[in-house]
């Protein structure tokens, strides 16, 4: 959530940044009920006040026995007019809430202006890409199995099997090995969350759609990143003890409404994957420093994996809502001859901490809203696709693996048909 203060002093800067990415920002209608709202702000601080200096004067006067027939019905007159005004001021604050939360975050002057992906900056390519391969990982092995598991749930899921099974729980393990060992602590989450957290994050009320929801009103976590961050919601933690860094594997659930025809085959776009979450706490004045330590983080993981990939900064107009900065990490996949998204690596200033409450004390006791970043340490179904892709041997049908992952493993080639 944008700061309110902020908007009223510069809207129309808030605004100029706000049409970088796309947003179109109703100035007239925040200004109208801004301005009703100061309005009836005022309106009802003063019956507030007036009733109760009425309300001492009937007791001194019922006290000492006189008459209060005459400053009763004052009062009571009082109590309509404070309760009609203090209705509108409700409705006023709602509606001035509910475009405040419609808002997105307002993109870091860092951040390459842009419309849309074409416009986004490739910040470096690292590894080698064997452009001659273009084995797709589904033509390649039956351990990775759609059509059962269509069978059991639909299409947009996967059954994995033998040494595709192993393969995952290995990078699992290696994921979450190499996050603790960089500073991060460990969580196990719900797989759920009420519609609070889902908010405080920034996914409601905007993403509904894309969410799958219970029929108790919770919602299942489209990714870690929602549990996470509401472990500090309505907290205050002490400046020392930044930046906080925690992890957690999850599954991670999507309804992916509006992207049918896209991306329909295999492991590429799921209504269920796994992933492990990368989140921090942070201070604010070296949010961005910590970005880029997160970025290396995830990046981490593809150098142990052996595998090619870019860095890629996104542009203004391709950012995700809750955030100012973010780094996308794509993966070389063979199969489609281009590289995709594993990791998107975001700063979402103090965006998700206004929504969610999450500050922090210095030494002197004051406190303010803390910074939030996150990003994955990997996407575990592109991340499998694109290991058994880059590493497929067409001679022997077998996949190499990693030095990484060797320890998990009887041999360095295994099977996968």
């Amino acid at each position: 959530m944008l700061d309110i203060k902020e908007l009223r002093e510069n809207i129309d800067q808030v605004q100029s940044s706000l049409l970088e990415r796309g947003y179109s920002l109703d100035v007239r209608k925040f200004k109208e009920l801004d301005a009703e709202r100061k309005v009836l702000q005022v309106n009802v601080e003063n019956l507030q006040s007036s009733r109760k200096k009425l309300s001492e004067d009937f007791g001194k006067l019922k006290a000492t026995g006189e008459k209060v027939d005459d400053l009763k019905d004052k009062i009571d007159h009082l109590n309509k007019e404070l309760k009609k005004e203090s209705i509108e001021l409700d409705k006023i604050l709602e509606s001035l809430n509910a475009l405040l939360l419609d808002m997105p975050n307002v993109p870091h002057f860092s951040s390459p202006v842009g419309a849309s992906e074409s416009d986004n900056v490739v910040i470096k390519k690292y590894g080698t890409v064997d452009a001659s391969k273009k084995v797709d990982h589904l033509s390649i092995t039956k351990q990775i199995d759609t059509e059962m598991a269509t069978k059991i749930a639909g299409p947009r899921f996967a059954l994995l099997k033998g040494n595709m099974a192993k393969l995952q729980r290995s990078l699992i393990t290696l994921m979450l090995e190499t996050a603790i060992k960089n500073g991060y602590e460990e969580y196990y989450v719900p797989y759920m969350a009420n519609r609070d957290s889902l908010i405080g994050v920034g996914q409601l009320p905007k993403f509904e759609e894309d969410l799958f929801k219970t029929t108790e009103g919770l919602y299942l976590i489209p990714t870690a990143e929602v549990p996470l961050t509401n472990i500090f919601r309505n907290t205050v933690v002490d400046e020392d003890d930044l930046p906080i860094k925690v992890t957690a594997h999850t599954p991670c659930f999507r309804s992916e409404a509006g992207s049918y025809g896209r991306d329909t085959k295999g492991l590429i776009r799921q209504h269920q994957f796994e992933k492990i979450e990368l989140m921090q706490v942070t201070h604010p004045s070296h949010s961005l420093d910590d970005l880029d330590g997160l970025l290396n983080n995830a990046k981490e993981i593809l150098d142990l994996l052996e595998l090619p990939y870019q860095v890629v900064e996104l542009c203004t107009g391709d950012l995700g809502f809750s955030s100012c900065k973010t780094f996308d990490i794509e993966v070389w996949m063979p199969g489609q001859s281009k590289y995709r998204e594993i990791s998107s690596c975001s700063n979402f200033s103090d965006f998700q901490a206004r929504r969610s409450n999450i500050k922090f004390k210095d030494k002197n006791n004051n406190k303010s809203f803390a910074h939030t970043i996150n990003g994955s340490g990997l996407a575990l179904g592109r991340t499998l696709i694109a290991l058994i892709e880059n590493n497929y041997d067409e001679n022997t049908k077998q996949i190499a693996i990693p030095k990484a992952l060797q320890k998990y493993f009887d041999k360095n080639l295994i099977n996968i048909d």
